[in-house]
């Protein structure tokens, strides 16, 4: 069947279905895809890389289900008000209640609540003496 401005009423439908989807940005009135924003994996440091924050409470959870240990946490009051739950990674720790400590961005997969972490030599959390590898995630001198 011919449309009124010429050419098959197919074609003319395929053209107008073409035309809707001329921005692939908009699905449904949202954006789609990359155009959407990225969702903020550690939101309480405010776009900041890392955040001062005093040591409320020091203790041990044990992870999720495949493995099993125990796992060190700490509460901490981050300098703009907000308690979170952080993670000491590596093998031993100098910390106490209202010990000062820096935070970083990063979570712990096996420890639930744990999207934070704390950085090993800065203020009061010493770095790491018997590391050998990746030694300057853990804050520890070049042996010698």
């Amino acid at each position: 069947m011919l449309s009124p401005y010429g050419g098959c009423l197919k074609l003319q439908k395929i053209k107008e279905t073409i035309m809707k989807l001329k921005n692939p940005r908009r699905s449904h009135g949202r954006l789609a895809g990359a155009f959407r924003k990225q969702k903020v994996k550690s939101p309480l440091l405010a776009h900041c890389p890392q955040k001062k924050g005093v040591c409320l409470q020091i203790l041990t959870t044990s992870p999720k289900k495949p493995n099993s240990a125990n796992r060190k946490i700490a509460r901490v009051k981050l300098s703009n008000g907000e308690a979170i739950t952080c993670y000491l990674p590596g093998e031993g720790h100098n910390l106490q209640k209202h010990s000062v400590i820096l935070v970083r961005g990063g979570k712990a997969k096996d420890v639930p609540g744990a999207k934070y972490k704390a950085v090993h030599g800065k203020f009061d959390l010493l770095g790491l003496s018997k590391r050998r590898t990746s030694r300057s995630k853990y804050g520890a001198k070049c042996p010698e």
